[in-house]
């Protein structure tokens, strides 16, 4: 297996533990407080947090298994949605729409850098 599939997997695992967990774990780490959530840059329209989180998430994925571009934009846009509405049954956490069209945008983004990449590759 290629190095780039072993990080994406494990960098997946580390995502869904800290997207999951009831509280942040990153709060934790950064204000010593799990109801608190470190903000990179302000909101506008939607969360930009989820749209770097799933930006970056996104890239490494489709870098590493770029041989199956369906599905894995269809684990992402998946993933994107049923993280964000498992949001309603887990503890300490809550369901936002704003939260959901950034992670929809984070993978919406990636897709656009490749097809551009891609593009200027093959001429």
């Amino acid at each position: 297996m290629k190095i780039t599939k072993i990080f994406f997997q494990i960098i997946n695992i580390l995502f869904l533990i800290l997207y999951l967990y009831p509280g942040s774990i990153l709060g934790f780490v950064v204000y010593n407080d799990l109801s608190k959530q470190p903000q990179v840059t302000p909101d506008f329209i939607f969360s930009s947090n989820h749209v770097y989180a799933f930006l970056a998430l996104s890239l490494l994925g489709f870098i590493s298994y770029i041989e199956k571009k369906k599905l894995i934009i269809f684990y992402f846009l998946f993933l994107s949605i049923i993280l964000e509405l498992s949001h309603l049954f887990i503890p300490n956490r809550s369901f936002q729409l704003f939260d959901l069209f950034g992670n929809i945008l984070g993978v919406i983004i990636s897709i656009i850098i490749l097809k551009i990449y891609f593009y200027l590759v093959k001429k």
